[in-house]
């Protein structure tokens, strides 16, 4: 694993392998970068790969919740990316991880050769909503603060959204479990409070300047996921989107053959495709 500073000093956590054409891995919320390890000998073999720890989560630091909103984290990723000479990179992100890559697509897109998106969000555009997101969140940053991070871990999964997880193979949830428990109860915390969804601006507006391929991947068995997976299809020039049958709000781990596969081939296709141009 390597550490590295940004410009403020905030350190992010990152495994960089391989060479060639970089890509990009984001987790989910209560994930790390290692959570992709099992996916990179098949995902991505000829490639390089860089799965990255976002802050207040894995190894990463834990910086006040203002210094972790998408937007910064953003554009800490395409200051990193290139850094590392990884630029333009394949971005591909999941849930929370693919809000912060659609706002890298958005703010740098010079970092992002195309954008493959998981379960992803826009955001919140109605205000009411908005605002109800941050309540409910608040409850689950309460329940942070009071230190019981098994609690936590063993709540958030009890939420409709991973219902389907149910079917996982026992390995697989109790790796999920691990993952979750893995990271520091303040650091969650300060992710919600800055990154979450009822404080993210909503991008809905902002989609049609996206000019790189992108795949929208989502699970069936996710109807809310689903919809607003095909908002964010519908509001990018020419995106694909694939609803994934028999999958809920995490394709990867509960149809991992048929999420291979979509990722391949659409890497597979962008490969030979030309470095996409962007107008200052």
């Amino acid at each position: 694993m390597t550490r590295l500073p940004v410009t403020d000093g905030v350190r992010y956590v990152l495994r960089d392998n391989g060479a060639g054409t970089p890509i990009v891995l984001l987790h989910g919320f209560t994930g790390n970068g290692g959570a992709w390890a099992t996916w990179l000998p098949d995902l991505w073999p000829d490639g390089r790969t860089v799965a990255v720890d976002l802050l207040g989560h894995g190894d990463s630091d834990s910086p006040p919740p203002e210094r972790q909103s998408v937007e910064r984290q953003a554009a800490d990723l395409a200051a990193i990316m290139h850094q590392l000479g990884a630029s333009p990179a394949h971005v591909l992100g999941y849930s929370f991880g693919a809000r912060v890559a659609l706002q890298m697509a958005l703010d740098s897109p010079v970092s992002v050769r195309t954008l493959i998106l998981e379960s992803p969000s826009a955001g919140i555009a109605d205000p009411a909503a908005r605002a109800a997101r941050r309540e409910e969140d608040g409850r689950w940053v309460r329940q942070l603060e009071r230190g019981d991070l098994d609690a936590f871990v063993r709540d958030w999964a009890a939420q409709p959204i991973f219902a389907s997880q149910a079917r996982l193979p026992a390995q697989v949830r109790d790796r999920l479990v691990a993952e979750r428990a893995a990271n520091r109860p303040e650091g969650l915390a300060a992710s919600l409070l800055g990154a979450g969804q009822g404080v993210m601006p909503p991008l809905h507006s902002r989609l049609g300047e996206i000019r790189v391929p992108t795949l929208v991947i989502s699970g069936r068995l996710d109807p809310r996921g689903t919809a607003r997976a095909g908002e964010v299809a519908e509001g990018i020039r020419g995106a694909r989107h694939e609803s994934v049958e028999d999958a809920g709000h995490t394709p990867h781990l509960e149809t991992p053959m048929a999420f291979r596969y979509l990722v391949t081939s659409f890497l597979a296709a962008s490969v030979a495709a030309p470095i996409p141009t962007h107008s200052p």
